[in-house]
C-alpha cells in the first residue's frame, strides 16, 4: 500500500529525501573510470567539472536556479556553486544515511529516477554525475544551504570522512561542491582555462535566463573573471558562430515549442561559406555524433526547401530536387531538445537515440520553417539561391571526382609517383608521413623503416581549401596525390575502412612556413577527411629544435626550456651561451677555460692556473628537416621507440569551425584582430 503522505508530496512536486532513488553502488568507478567519464586524459579531467555544472543546469531547467559559479582554486581544487534548492539532506529510507551522502556515494542515485519531485528534464545521463566526481576525487567537500541551515560533509576518494551535519544557519539555498581530482586516476591534473570558458559559454547560450560566472583564483595565474548571460539563447549562439562569415539573410530563424512533454528549440542562418555547422544538444548536453533530433532536422530542412522551391516554380517539374548536401552548405544551425527520458549511445552522451524525437523535430521545425520562408520571401530567395549554387558545384565536383578518383587509382593501381610506399599491406601497422619539400622528403625516405613507413613529399604550399570547392581542390596536384595515396576517397564518400594507413603524420619544418603548411593540411583534413580526425588517425610529428653535443654525447631538445635544461645537465653555463650571427649552424660554449670574454662558472679555475682541457658544447639549431641527415631524422622524429608525436583531436566542433574560419577564411578583420591580440606570444623566426 502506497504511503499517503509520500503520495501527497509527490503530487505536489516536493524535492526531499524520498525523491532520491538508489539503483546500485559506487565501487566500479575507480576501477574503470573511462567507462564513466570517457578517459583519464585531459578530456576526462574536465568532464568532472561538466558533471557538477550539469547538476546546476538541471536546477535551472527546472526553474529553481538562476546562477552557477565555477572557481578555480589553488592545489588543483575546483569549486562549483549553484543557487538552486540544495541537495536534500534528510535520511534516506533505503540507505539509512542522508540523501546528500546517498547522492555522493551511490551510482544511479538522484532526483532523475524517482516518480517524485526530482527533475522532469535532466542533462545527467544516468544520474552518475556527482557520485562519479566524488569517486575520482582525492578530496571532495559538499556544502548545502537548505531549510535555513548550512550542511557540510567531506569525502576522501569517494568515502565519507564523517556524517553530514549542520554547521550554521543560512538564509539562502544552493549547493557548493569543492573537489580535487585524484592524481592516482588522471594522467594530468592541469585544467585548461580556455576549455572551461568555451564549455560554460555554450551552456549559457543553451539555458535562457541563467547566469554563469567563471573565476580563476589560482596562484601563478592572473586573476580572471567572466560572466555569461544570453537573453537570446541559441539564437544568440548562431549569431556568434556566424560573426566571422558573410551572412546570406539577416533574420535568424528561431522556434521554441513544446510537444508531448518534450521541448524543441531550433535556430538557423545561412552564410556564404561551404561548410555546415549543425550542433545538436539533448538536455543541454552536446551530442557530437548527432542522433534522432539531428536526423529529424535534416529531413525536414531538405523537404521544406524543396517544397517551397517547387511551390514558387524555382524548381521545374522535370528538374531534380535539391539534395541534403545542397541545402546544408553554408548552414549554421543549433538543434536543442529537452526530454524526460533521454536514451544515449555511450556513457559520454555522444548520440541521442529516442525515436519519437525525430518526429517531434520534423513536425515543429518543418511547420515553422515553412511559415518563415513564406513570411520572408526575400530571405527565402537568398537561401534558395545559395542552395542552387551548391547544387551546381556538387555536379561539377562529381564530374571532377569521377575523372580523377578512378576505381583503379583508389585501389592502389596508379599511386602517385612521389609516394615512397611501405612494403606492408596491413593498414593497422602502416603510417604515412606527409613531408614538406623534396629535401626533407629525401632524408625521410632514406631514414625510414621501409616495412611500415611511407613518405609523401609535398611541393610548396597546398591550396587553402577553406574557400575552395571540391572541383578546384581536386585540380590541385598535391591534394589529388594525397587523396589517391590515402585510398579512402573524400568528403561524403570517404570510407574509413579503406584507409591505407592508420597513422597519418604531418611532418613540417619548425618555422613560420612549416607552421603555415601544417595549418593548411589541418584545414584540409578537418574539412574533407573529418572522420579520419575524429577517429584519431591524424598526428603531428615533433622534430627537435636543437642538437646538443658534448664529446660523443648527443642530446636533442624540443624546446628552449629543454635546451637550457640539457646544457645544465652536460655542465654548460646557460648564461655563457651566445647567439651566433644568422647563417652559422653552431653555438659553442667553453666550460673551464678563460679564453673568452664570458663569465666563468664558479667551479672553473682562474686564468694562468693549470687548467683542464676545455669542455665544449656544440649546439645546432635546426631550421628545417632537410638539415638533418637520415639517421638523425630517424632517431629524433620517426623511430617509434623515441619519437614524440601529437595526436590531433577535436573536443569542441563549434570552436574548431570558428578557428578555421578565422585563420583561413576570406574575412580579414577577425584574423587581423587575432594577430594583434596574440602578437606578443609569437616566436618570430627571421
Amino acid at each position: 500500500m502506497v504511503n499517503k503522505k509520500l503520495e501527497k508530496k509527490r503530487a505536489a512536486g516536493a524535492y526531499d529525501a524520498e525523491s532520491i532513488t538508489v539503483l546500485e553502488g559506487l565501487e566500479p568507478v575507480r576501477k574503470r573510470p573511462g567507462m564513466y567519464i570517457g578517459s583519464t586524459s585531459a578530456t576526462g579531467l574536465h568532464h568532472l567539472i561538466w558533471e557538477v555544472v550539469d547538476n546546476g543546469i538541471d536546477e535551472a531547467m527546472a526553474g529553481h536556479a538562476t546562477l552557477i559559479r565555477v572557481t578555480m582554486l589553488d592545489n588543483g581544487l575546483v569549486e562549483v556553486y549553484d543557487n538552486g534548492r540544495g541537495i536534500p539532506v534528510g535520511i534516506h529510507k533505503v540507505t539509512k544515511v542522508s540523501a546528500l551522502e546517498t547522492v555522493l556515494t551511490k551510482l544511479h542515485a538522484g532526483g532523475k529516477f524517482g516518480d517524485g519531485g526530482g527533475y522532469k528534464v535532466s542533462g545527467g545521463l544516468h544520474g552518475v554525475g556527482v557520485s562519479v566526481v566524488n569517486a575520482l576525487s582525492e578530496y571532495l567537500k559538499a556544502e548545502v544551504h537548505r531549510e535555513g541551515k548550512v550542511w557540510m560533509q567531506e569525502y576522501e576518494r569517494g568515502k565519507p570522512l564523517k556524517k553530514a551535519k549542520p554547521i550554521g544557519n543560512s538564509k539562502k539555498t544552493g549547493t557548493i561542491i569543492t573537489f580535487k581530482p585524484d592524481a592516482q586516476i588522471f594522467e594530468e591534473l592541469e585544467f585548461n582555462w580556455g576549455t572551461i570558458l568555451d564549455r560554460l559559454r555554450q551552456q549559457a547560450y543553451l539555458t535562457k535566463g541563467i547566469t554563469i560566472e567563471v573565476a580563476d583564483r589560482r596562484k601563478n595565474h592572473r586573476p580572471k573573471n567572466y560572466k555569461f548571460y544570453f537573453e537570446g539563447g541559441i539564437k544568440a549562439y548562431v549569431k556568434s558562430l556566424n560573426r566571422n562569415n558573410q551572412i546570406k539573410h539577416e533574420t535568424i530563424f528561431y522556434v521554441d515549442k513544446e510537444i508531448n512533454d518534450s521541448r524543441v528549440e531550433v535556430a538557423l542562418q545561412y552564410n556564404d561559406g561551404f561548410n555546415e555547422i549543425a550542433l545538436a544538444f539533448a538536455n543541454n548536453i552536446i551530442n557530437p555524433e548527432g542522433g534522432t533530433h539531428l536526423a529529424g532536422f535534416r529531413t525536414a530542412l531538405t523537404r521544406t526547401l524543396n517544397s517551397y522551391a517547387r511551390a514558387q516554380n524555382l524548381i521545374k517539374e522535370k528538374e531534380e530536387n535539391l539534395t541534403g548536401e545542397d541545402v546544408r552548405e553554408g548552414l549554421t544551425a543549433i538543434i536543442s531538445v529537452k526530454l524526460t527520458n533521454p536514451q544515449f549511445e555511450g556513457q559520454t552522451k555522444s548520440k541521442l537515440g529516442n525515436a519519437e524525437i525525430k518526429t517531434y523535430v520534423e513536425q515543429i521545425f518543418g511547420d515553422n520553417f515553412t511559415a518563415f520562408l513564406n513570411e520572408n520571401p526575400r530571405q527565402a530567395e537568398a537561401i534558395i539561391a545559395k542552395c542552387f549554387l551548391s547544387a551546381q558545384a556538387r555536379i561539377a565536383a562529381r564530374t571532377a571526382r569521377a575523372s580523377i578518383l578512378r576505381k583503379g587509382a583508389l585501389e592502389g593501381m596508379t599511386l602517385p609517383g612521389k609516394l615512397a610506399d611501405c612494403s606492408s599491406r596491413k593498414p593497422e601497422e602502416s603510417e604515412l608521413y606527409i613531408v614538406e619539400g623534396d629535401s626533407a622528403g629525401g632524408s625521410a625516405k632514406q631514414g625510414r623503416d621501409r616495412k611500415f613507413q611511407a613518405i609523401l613529399p609535398l611541393r610548396g604550399k597546398i591550396l587553402n581549401v577553406e574557400r575552395a570547392r571540391l572541383d578546384k581542390m581536386l585540380a590541385n596536384n598535391e591534394i589529388k596525390n594525397l587523396v589517391i595515396a590515402l585510398g579512402a576517397n573524400i568528403d561524403d564518400q570517404f570510407d574509413l575502412g579503406k584507409l591505407r594507413y592508420h597513422r597519418i603524420i604531418i611532418m613540417t619544418d619548425a618555422d613560420v612556413d612549416g607552421a603555415h603548411i601544417r595549418t593548411l593540411l589541418l584545414t584540409l583534413f578537418y574539412r574533407h577527411f573529418n572522420a579520419l580526425v575524429q577517429n584519431g588517425n591524424l598526428y603531428i610529428a615533433q622534430p627537435p629544435l636543437y642538437q646538443i653535443k658534448k664529446g660523443t654525447t648527443v642530446k636533442y631538445a624540443y624546446s628552449d626550456d629543454e635546451k637550457e635544461k640539457i646544457i645544465k645537465e652536460l655542465g654548460g653555463d646557460v648564461g655563457a651561451i651566445r647567439e651566433l650571427p644568422a647563417g652559422e649552424e653552431e653555438e659553442t660554449a667553453d666550460v673551464g677555460s678563460g679564453r673568452r670574454d664570458l663569465p666563468l662558472p664558479e667551479d672553473a679555475e682562474s686564468p694562468g692556473a693549470k687548467t683542464k682541457a676545455p669542455t665544449r658544447l656544440n649546439i645546432q639549431r635546426y631550421k628545417g628537416l632537410g638539415e638533418m641527415n637520415p639517421q638523425q631524422l630517424w632517431e629524433t622524429t620517426m623511430n617509434p621507440e623515441t619519437r614524440i608525436m601529437k595526436q590531433v583531436n577535436v573536443d569542441d566542433a563549434a570552436l574548431a569551425n570558428e578557428t578555421f574560419e578565422m585563420l583561413m577564411g576570406s574575412d580579414v578583420a577577425p584574423r587581423k584582430h587575432f594577430i594583434q591580440t596574440h602578437a606578443k606570444k609569437g616566436n618570430l623566426d627571421i
